[in-house]
């Protein structure tokens, strides 16, 4: 017999249940309930459907309600989960308070915005500029021979060496592993079948150019491409280009300039934009027949050498005066009669120095480079005016979180009051300024994505955003939103966690001298910075004019260059009579030597004959009988060449520079000059006249010496023309250009503007400065608007009783103006001897330049005020035209 009693008890499992997600406040009723129907059911129905009518009502209190209070009943007992919700509260608390605080929460917004998005893109730049030839593997291995010295005062400073210094470097010094030369040739015209093109990006290269540098090839070996002579390696876009989807290997590809094809070995792929040189077609050297020269008395080679992992290249550099000194004494006793030692004694250098790859970009200052160059000084500036727009931006943020502080103060005395330390307020605080700031890096990223365009219209760069970037630059944008977010939000949060909660409730909270000090100062700041950068766009927009307009020595309006004449050949002179029949032609000269732009030059080193030993080093102009006065240019004594003059091809013509480093002063015509070139031939000219100094290169430049010959420079046409009908005089030219050689582009260009692009950095440094001085004065004042919205309101009720009492709307404006605008006066002064002193040494870099003048800085400063008065005076009047009853209704 079995004694056991039946278990008439509720579902255990089911209590359990209940036990678990039912809050302590209703479990026991909730339990009683139930278990009382549940007995009723076991008299009633028995027990299986009493236990099973238990469980349906046990599963009926699963609602979210009752999971919440659950919840937050166990994250008392759980640290972490006390923190989550801690963080949760602080997350809802800052919503609300952004919510609330429409205005102020979007100036706080988009200032800081404003900041990061200039940051990010100038940091982009940055990042674009330092990487220049970093991708090629041996790249900190790697230098260039560059060649300086300096002859009676004259600087030579040159990128590329003699044909035989790769070869002598590589047998003469063992830490020369590998050593390689890349020699440019013009802009040969390119032909393959019926596709022909005039190509800039040539070079020829040696065999060895690919152990050097890493540009990968799609087909061909590297190691053989460039082996044999007649052998091109060409890039994927000329592959794309000429052949389509041809096989491009073994084709052959005409070069109608040299009279010579070659075979394509080798396709690589194109060079990155961040290169100091852009070759698409690299021939090989084994073609050329300078290559193989001796002579230390040319150059045109431009040298690169690989030196082993760790070696100082200083180290080599200090024994190169060593080749000097072998290698050119011969060639100087042969050319001038004197040793190198002679050579020194007079106060004269000639020399070989190495250059890192990774510097030309940024440090180079060499005739003769292979591409643009970027300004190390000028990432200076960006650098600086990027933190300057971030600390700006975080300034505004300090400034309006500690004046809207009283707003604040009763949440932060009722925390205290409650339990909240000082730490946890803190946090609090730092985590609404990383949130702010996290929605300002949101729309940021926004600014950045629609501002790059106009960005790169004005650097002449190609700055993109690919999502493979924006993933790996993720982590450090989350890095720098969180820096920004504490930085912005460290002294507001130490501020607003510093109030005494007796005073706040007690409503005796004033905001001390000390905070009001310290937001007065930030405000200083930002206008110092704001007036600093107008300074600087202005004198910047004052050089580019003086440039503009001052008087180059000779006239550049109405010069047409007509380029390379010299494909005509025979029939240059046809052309030449052509187009002087047009009476919208006034003169022409053929010659290529031009005094803007890109151009030939030649180097001449001459010694008068009344003293041999006396060296010049100086620029030569091969000119014909036009060339001085279709450029304008002005004889100061002596007169122009002349087909009248048979002697006038052993006649030279100096410019006053060299007639005063001659010590000829007034008497140079009549003198003798003798040139010896390389191989010691001597050539005399007479001196039949000086023409004035003018501007041969840019302003940045002083004149040197430079001397010009007759000569027949064929290569290019300069016609001086006087029309309005300019497309027409340009239409009928190219008809007659084709007519003579139909395929061969019409190429052309005028004087003004070749000038016009000499200062294209200076030009895209004016309109930098332009756009971030703008962005700067906007981010200070949305903080100084901010700081008038909040005083306003502060002074509501003085307002109202000074109302009353008959203050007119003037003086209520006055009134809330003044404290701003002293801090803006304040702002200039110190401001002003900045800028001097920084737009001094940026002037110092121009040989020829404006002075600053003190009403330069005058206006700025006038111009500052005008914006922060314009700025206050909105809320300003709006407080002052405010009926004083609404603002006394409450006392």
């Amino acid at each position: 017999m079995n004694d056991r009693q039946p278990d008439i008890s509720p579902p255990r499992w089911a209590a359990r249940f209940l036990e678990w997600f039912l809050p302590d406040e209703l479990l026991e009723d909730v339990q009683g309930d139930l278990q009382e129907v549940f007995y009723k059911q076991v008299k009633a129905e028995g027990i299986k459907k009493a236990r099973r009518e238990y469980w349906l009502s046990t599963l009926q209190y699963i609602r979210p309600y009752f999971l919440g209070r659950r919840q937050k009943k166990k994250s008392v007992h759980d640290a972490k989960s006390l923190y989550f919700d801690m963080f949760y509260n602080y997350f809802i608390i800052a919503f609300r308070n952004i919510k609330r605080n429409k205005a102020l929460s979007a100036i706080n917004i988009f200032g800081l915005a404003t900041g990061i998005a200039t940051c990010l893109i100038i940091m982009l730049f940055v990042q674009h500029e330092l990487g220049y030839d970093r991708f090629h593997e041996k790249a900190d291995r790697i230098v260039r021979v560059i060649f300086k010295g300096s002859i009676q005062g004259e600087k030579l400073n040159e990128a590329h060496v003699m044909p035989p210094v790769a070869q002598t470097l590589l047998a003469d010094y063992p830490e020369v592993q590998e050593a390689t030369r890349l020699r440019q040739y013009g802009i040969p015209r390119v032909t393959y079948k019926d596709k022909s093109f005039k190509e800039d990006a040539f070079a020829f290269a040696d065999a060895n150019f690919f152990q050097v540098f890493t540009l990968p090839f799609l087909q061909g070996d590297p190691k053989t491409a460039l082996l044999e002579p007649n052998t091109i390696v060409i890039s994927q876009a000329i592959a794309r280009k000429f052949f389509g989807n041809e096989d491009p290997i073994g084709k052959v590809l005409t070069f109608k300039d040299f009279n010579t094809s070659c075979k394509v070995t080798g396709v690589m792929v194109n060079m990155p934009y961040n290169s100091h040189f852009h070759i698409d077609i690299l021939a090989s050297m084994a073609s050329l027949p300078d290559a193989k020269s001796s002579s230390w008395g040319t150059s045109n080679f431009y040298t690169y050498l690989v030196l082993p992992e760790g070696y100082h290249y200083k180290n080599l550099e200090a024994k190169l005066p060593g080749v000097v000194e072998k290698y050119m004494s011969p060639q100087l006793q042969q050319s001038f009669g004197m040793n190198y030692a002679e050579f020194q004694q007079k106060g004269n250098y000639l020399g070989l120095f190495l250059q890192p790859l990774t510097d030309i970009y940024l440090h180079s200052d060499f005739m003769y480079d292979l591409g643009p160059r970027g300004n190390i000084e000028n990432l200076y500036i960006f650098s600086a005016i990027a933190l300057f727009m971030l600390l700006i931006a975080c300034i505004n943020f300090m400034n309006l979180s500690t004046a809207g502080a009283s707003k604040r103060a009763r949440e932060v005395g009722i925390r205290k009051v409650l339990g909240s330390v000082k730490g946890q307020l803190v946090g609090q605080f730092l985590l609404e300024s990383i949130l702010l700031t996290a929605l300002s890096l949101l729309l940021a990223g926004a600014m950045v994505i629609l501002a790059l365009p106009f960005f790169n219209s004005i650097t002449g760069q190609s700055l993109a955003l690919d999502m493979g970037f924006v993933l790996k630059l993720l982590p450090a944008l989350l890095l720098f939103g969180l820096l920004v977010g504490m930085l912005a939000g460290f002294y507001p949060a130490f501020f607003l966690s510093s109030f005494k909660p007796i005073s706040v409730l007690k409503g005796t909270l004033t905001v001390g001298r000390k905070s009001i000090s310290i937001r007065s100062s930030l405000v200083v700041f930002q206008f110092c910075i704001s007036i600093t950068l107008m300074v600087g766009t202005l004198v910047v927009y004052q050089q580019l004019n003086y440039m503009h307009t001052k008087d180059l020595g000779y006239n550049k309006e109405g010069v047409l260059v007509l380029g390379e004449t010299w494909v005509l050949g025979a029939k240059e002179d046809v052309f030449r009579k052509q187009i002087m029949q047009d009476p919208r032609v006034i003169q022409v000269s053929l010659s290529g030597y031009l005094p803007a732009g890109p151009s030939y030059n030649n180097n001449f080193t001459v010694s008068p004959d009344s003293n041999p030993s006396q060296l010049l080093k100086t620029l030569k102009y091969d000119v014909d009988d036009q060339y001085i006065p279709v450029m304008g240019m002005q004889m100061a004594a002596g007169r122009n060449f002349s087909p009248e003059f048979a002697t006038d091809s052993s006649s030279i013509i100096l410019n006053e520079t060299a007639v005063r480093a001659l010590g000829w002063q007034q008497n140079a015509l009549g003198q003798s000059i003798t040139r010896s070139d390389n191989d010691g031939k001597k050539m005399s000219y007479r001196v039949i006249g000086v023409v004035k100094d003018f501007h041969f290169r840019s302003l940045h430049e002083r004149i040197s010496p430079l001397v010009m010959v007759l000569s027949r420079s064929s290569g290019t046409m300069i016609a001086k023309v006087k029309t309005d009908d300019v497309k027409g005089l340009l239409a009928s030219l190219k008809t007659q250009w084709t007519a003579l050689t139909p395929d061969e582009p019409f190429m052309y260009s005028f004087m003004d503007e070749r000038i016009e692009n000499t200062y294209v950095s200076e030009q895209k440094i004016g309109r930098f400065l332009g756009v971030f001085a703008g962005l700067t004065i906007v981010v200070a004042c949305l903080g100084l608007f901010g700081l008038a919205t909040f005083t306003a309101e502060q002074r509501t009720k003085e307002m109202g009783i000074r109302k009353v009492l008959g203050a007119s709307a003037g003086n209520i404006v006055a009134l809330l103006s003044k404290d701003f605008l002293k801090l803006v006066i304040m702002a200039n002064l110190i401001a002003w001897p900045l800028a001097w002193w920084i737009m001094d040494i940026w002037l110092q870099d121009f040989e020829y330049g404006i002075s600053l003048s003190p009403w330069t800085f005058a206006w700025v400063g006038l111009a500052a005020l005008l914006i922060a008065l314009l700025t206050i005076s909105v809320k300003a009047i709006k407080a002052a035209l405010a009926n004083p009853v609404n603002s006394l209704r409450n006392e």
